[in-house]
């Protein structure tokens, strides 16, 4: 006994019939159908077999290709500038260090620090503000820094937290006994509202942070004069 397989457009499906080798109706049916394949019932189901090896290999090779997938999103990273300015100042290295110690009184000679205020129960951090006109733009920012451990009478240095992106040391070199090099550096990473003046924003910080340590000469030098001298 043979099988033979026809689509019946009409219906819109196939079906499969058994027929005799010498039946008739081995030959196409124009008028009623199509025959797709022909042959015996044992044909058939190796074909069926062969065909879902066929489709699961295929299967298997895509499930293996590799997937692209599309990249993680990286913002582009905003420019950091460094700020170097230094000064002598006619006080020891022991005095200017203990003065910059106190960072509550920074805003006393710093121009655009605004306020600093030491957190009680964490010393070693800090919240500051910073408020000035620059460029004709009224700019205002925050952020919380960490002072990192200092090397004493020689270098205060550190790195904010949140906020603000910065960092920044203020080293003390020794001149004479009674007078030192104060160098302090800052580095920022230059505020998107700034960003269209950024080749302007150094030399001018530059000029700030000089004028913030001449006011600090001279706040050292008053605090040095009430020192009782041995």
């Amino acid at each position: 006994m043979a099988a033979a397989l026809y689509y019946h457009p009409a219906a819109g499906k196939a079906s499969l019939e058994a027929v005799a080798p010498s039946s008739p109706s081995l030959a196409l049916r124009p008028s009623q159908s199509k025959v797709l394949c022909i042959g015996s019932s044992r044909w058939w189901m190796r074909r069926r077999r062969e065909g879902k090896a066929r489709a699961s290999g295929i299967s298997s090779r895509a499930r293996a290709r590799p997937v692209a997938r599309p990249a993680l999103f990286s913002p582009v990273a905003m420019e950091w500038q460094e700020c170097t300015t230094e000064l002598e100042v006619d006080v020891p290295c022991s005095v200017a260090y203990q003065c910059y110690s106190e960072r509550e009184s920074i805003p006393q000679w710093m121009p655009f620090i605004s306020s600093v205020k030491v957190l009680e129960d964490k010393p070693d951090l800090s919240r500051w503000s910073l408020k000035y006109e620059v460029f004709g733009r009224n700019v205002e920012f925050s952020w919380l820094a960490r002072n990192m451990t200092p090397t004493k009478n020689q270098k205060i240095h550190w790195r904010s937290l949140e906020g603000l992106p910065n960092r920044g040391a203020v080293r003390f070199f020794p001149k004479t006994p009674s007078s030192c090099r104060v160098q302090l550096t800052v580095a920022y990473e230059i505020p998107e509202i700034l960003a269209p003046v950024g080749s302007a924003l150094k030399p001018f910080m530059e000029g700030l942070l000089l004028k913030g340590l001449e006011r600090f000469a001279a706040f050292a030098k008053e605090r040095n004069s009430k020192i009782p001298q041995p």
